[in-house]
């Protein structure tokens, strides 16, 4: 049944059918049209108000809630529903592993249209809160006001934040008590600093206005205890910023990395920037299997380490090396696979575009005493070339790990070309995998997939490939 009110159409005793992309759920309206709902779970019944309507679908939220999902549960945290990053903490987790597994099915049935083999059932990950290492949270005097906030009396003067930005909104910050992604000390240390800029009359970013001190905050932790801290400003005021900076390390004296960026740009990405010591080193330590890897505030590090660490495990497994093999490692990072396979390998030769991470990559082998790994940088493209295997030789073993657009069609050709016994592609995006696995197919066959899920209350998951030549 559908109403209008207002000149939105509201369709009533609508069932939530599936999950689908990006953390929305999907039902069907009456005229045959799907209706993508965020915060509801499959099995709920409910009265949807559209918002936007497209040729193909609507885009509607619940008003009306008339039977809930068995597979409902109560979200732990407060801030659910308004900040959107865990937009399956309603949900059961089993079930979250049901439909990460069902979509890395789809991608590779659908876009790949590749012949399969059973899959290995999906590896939960044992932790489902606090999990990750890294957090970014942005400064704002632009509060976001939920609607409760709204209605109610009390008093909104204070309109600073130190949060998330609200999803599609650049220049509006969810101001976050708890998150339940990062181990304390990261709640304290946030919550502390908001407090103390707060009395001490600190100037927290204008997005709109581009001013202010306080611009982001950015806390790494690691599995050996250490805590990196890095705060960004935007006014370059020596004052005001040592006043901060030194609360912040005699409030949190097992800060390892304190750090700071003084960043005036347009945008406030990190890459490009001089990140300055002001207490401590400029990186903390992660270890592995009995590994030591050096991260710095720039490093690109797996944010679950603990499935990090089964996912590499899986990879390492599905190349079945036996200690005869040269392996390739392309995308390779900080050469964290690179380094985790290398003793069951003859040698690794690992590629990466980032100079700053081959750079780190050769201190970590180093660090670890590995001798047989080798890295180099170039746009994956480019370098990965005739003259590139002539020099370093043909690999037994090819692993890629590409960014979540997948991997270049010339590097898919040059993979082919030389033609490697077995490719292990490891991906965040089972999409992007599955184009890849189609160009692939005529050569390749998939032996062995394995989803992975290193992100709980989330819909994104890793997926790990086993391709053996035909």
């Amino acid at each position: 049944m559908a109403r209008k009110t207002k000149d939105k159409i509201v369709f009533e005793n609508i069932e939530v059918l599936d999950a689908g992309a990006k953390g929305v759920s999907v039902a069907k309206a009456p005229d045959g049209k799907v209706i993508l709902i965020p915060n509801v779970v499959p099995g709920d019944v409910i009265d949807v108000q559209t918002f936007k309507k497209r040729k193909a679908y609507y885009e509607g939220k619940a008003v009306n809630f008339h039977a809930l999902s068995e597979h409902r549960v109560e979200p732990v945290c407060e801030h659910f529903g308004s900040c959107g990053g865990c937009k399956w903490q309603n949900m059961d987790y089993s079930r979250q592993l049901h439909y990460k597994e069902n979509e890395v099915f789809n991608h590779l049935k659908r876009i790949g249209k590749v012949e399969l083999p059973e899959f290995e059932p999906i590896l939960g990950s044992e932790k489902q809160f606090f999990y990750r290492n890294k957090m970014e949270f942005s400064f704002s005097n632009s509060r976001w006001l939920t609607q409760q906030e709204i209605a109610s009396t009390t008093d909104l003067d204070d309109r600073n934040a130190l949060g998330f930005h609200i999803p599609k909104m650049w220049d509006k910050i969810l101001d976050i008590h708890k998150c339940w992604l990062q181990e304390d000390p990261s709640n304290d240390i946030r919550n502390e600093i908001r407090k103390f800029a707060i009395e001490n009359d600190l100037p927290f970013f204008d997005p709109r206005n581009h001013d202010g001190l306080l611009r982001t905050l950015m806390i790494r932790t690691s599995s050996t205890g250490e805590v990196m801290v890095l705060v960004q400003f935007f006014d370059d005021n020596k004052q005001q910023r040592e006043l901060l900076l030194d609360f912040v390390s005699a409030r949190f004296p097992q800060i390892t990395s304190l750090l700071y960026v003084v960043n005036q740009k347009q945008n406030d990405t990190l890459y490009d920037q001089d990140v300055k010591v002001y207490k401590g080193r400029d990186h903390i330590f992660e270890e592995m299997e009995g590994l030591t890897f050096s991260i710095n505030a720039k490093s690109f590090y797996q944010t679950n380490p603990s499935q990090a660490y089964e996912l590499y495990k899986i990879t390492r497994d599905f190349a079945g090396l036996t200690g005869n093999e040269l392996v390739y490692d392309l995308y390779t990072g900080t050469g964290t696979i690179a380094q985790f396979v290398s003793k069951k390998a003859r040698k690794v030769i690992g590629v990466e575009s980032v100079p700053e991470a081959i750079a780190e990559a050769k201190e970590n082998a180093k660090r670890n005493n590995i001798d047989n790994c080798e890295f180099f940088v170039g746009d994956m493209k480019v370098v990965f070339n005739d003259a590139f295997i002539a020099q370093h030789g043909h690999p037994d073993v090819l692993i890629t790990d590409p960014p979540r657009d997948g991997m270049h069609k010339d590097v898919v050709e040059q993979i082919l070309k030389i033609a490697p016994q077995k490719v292990v592609y490891v991906s965040c995006n089972s999409a992007t995998q599955a184009r890849d696995l189609a160009l692939m197919d005529a050569a390749y066959k998939v032996v062995r997939v394995r989803p992975v899920d290193m992100f709980p209350q989330t819909h994104h998951v890793e997926n790990v490939v086993l391709l053996e030549k035909r």
